[in-house]
């Protein structure tokens, strides 16, 4: 039986570029949406074109670019914003409008300083305007993890009925747990969706208290099938869920999670390494997935492990996602195994003894360095006249 399908919304030229420091241009944009579709996202979303021209020409080159995937146009529920997502997506060979407008009280009350039925009132026009210019049309009820229950789900209600397909569960502040997202999950299915095939669910969690990746595959499980997720979890504040994470994961835990999505696993490296050479911001070394210390051992009793059979230490193989190969970090935990393969590499057949002697010499180096080069190993052993170079 084949595994069912999940929808990867990629929002890092939208959502992504939002976070502070992390702007991108125009051709930018374009180079790293062609990655997007190469990659195999479902959804790139392009940008959000009201917000300024270059948004809006952002949109518009990416719909005329990228042929083979689904192109989506943010735009809030009023009737300015609907028109310029839909002349920005004119050009898109499959568009999406994607609308939203809070749906909690608090915003309710001070950012929008409207009332419920004023606001579903809107999103139903918003909607309606909308079906005029695509097929496609998701809706967010943005901060829906702070929402009343019943009034969210009065709200999807409203625009299912009004032709939308895609109903979004955003996490806005990062501030459900897995548990509570899974439950507003499946009470949105018991009384919204129903028995409907056509109406998909998807959620966009963000990382405020570290939960994105966790909140969404409890989604997943609970019947959402699109993810929303960007590129090394870039976004507003902690950013958002990361696409690495949530795919490996359903990858490597197909047990538990048995669902596929179209990504190139071995593509994503690369991304990641595109987009952090765009926008000049790196990820951290311990980033799961993407980080440079991801598939690095310094640890002798890892790296023993890892020399007898990778699997003691790594859960899935760098290759699977595009890194070259797993790396044996030399240093002060390091052990006598990766010492001795270090030196054969280097071209050294050190005999126990000589092992011995270069491996109490290492040690003292390595409590003083905090890293060490090849050209350091091979210095430690060119004054002991017993080592002999392999032929």
């Amino acid at each position: 039986m084949s595994a069912e399908r999940v929808r990867i919304f990629d929002t890092t030229l939208r959502d992504g570029e939002q976070s502070p420091g992390c702007s991108m241009n125009l051709d930018e944009k374009v180079r790293l949406a062609r990655k997007l579709q190469s990659l195999g996202v479902d959804i790139i979303e392009a940008g959000f074109p009201i917000a300024s021209d270059g948004d809006f020409a952002a949109v518009k080159a990416v719909a005329a670019e990228c042929r083979n995937v689904t192109v989506a146009a943010l735009c809030r529920t009023s009737e300015q914003d609907v028109l310029r997502a839909a002349e920005a997506l004119r050009a898109a060979a499959h568009p999406r409008i994607h609308t939203f407008v809070a749906t909690s009280d608090i915003h309710l009350e001070y950012k929008l300083k409207k009332t419920r039925a004023e606001v579903i009132g809107m999103t139903r026009k918003a909607i309606r305007l909308a079906r005029d210019f695509a097929e496609e049309i998701e809706f967010s009820a943005e901060d829906a993890t702070r929402s009343d229950v019943g009034y969210l789900c009065e709200v999807f209600a409203a625009v299912v009925e009004e032709g939308a397909t895609i109903l979004n569960v955003p996490d806005t502040v990062g501030y459900t747990l897995p548990n509570e997202f899974s439950e507003l999950i499946q009470t949105v299915r018991r009384r919204v969706v129903g028995e409907r095939v056509d109406i998909t669910i998807s959620v966009h969690c963000h990382n405020d208290l570290g939960l994105a990746v966790a909140n969404s595959l409890a989604a997943v499980a609970a019947g959402a099938r699109q993810i929303e997720c960007t590129i090394n979890g870039i976004g507003e504040r902690a950013g958002n869920a990361s696409l690495e994470e949530v795919v490996m994961a359903m990858n490597v835990r197909a047990d538990s999670l048995p669902f596929e999505t179209r990504i190139d696993t071995r593509q994503i490296y690369s991304t990641s390494q595109l987009l952090s050479r765009v926008i000049g911001f790196g990820v951290q070394p311990n980033k799961a997935i993407v980080g440079r210390n991801a598939f690095a051992h310094e640890a002798g009793i890892h790296q023993h492990g890892v020399i007898s059979n990778p699997l003691c230490y790594e859960i899935m193989t760098p290759e699977s996602v595009g890194v070259p190969a797993n790396e044996l970090v030399l240093g002060k935990h390091s052990g006598r195994h990766a010492l001795a393969l270090r030196y054969e590499g280097l071209g050294y057949a050190l005999d126990a003894r000589e092992l011995e002697a270069a491996y109490r010499s290492f040690t003292e180096l390595a409590d003083r360095k905090k890293c060490i080069y090849d050209q350091d190993l091979i210095s430690l052993i060119a004054a002991e006249s017993t080592f002999s170079a392999a032929a």
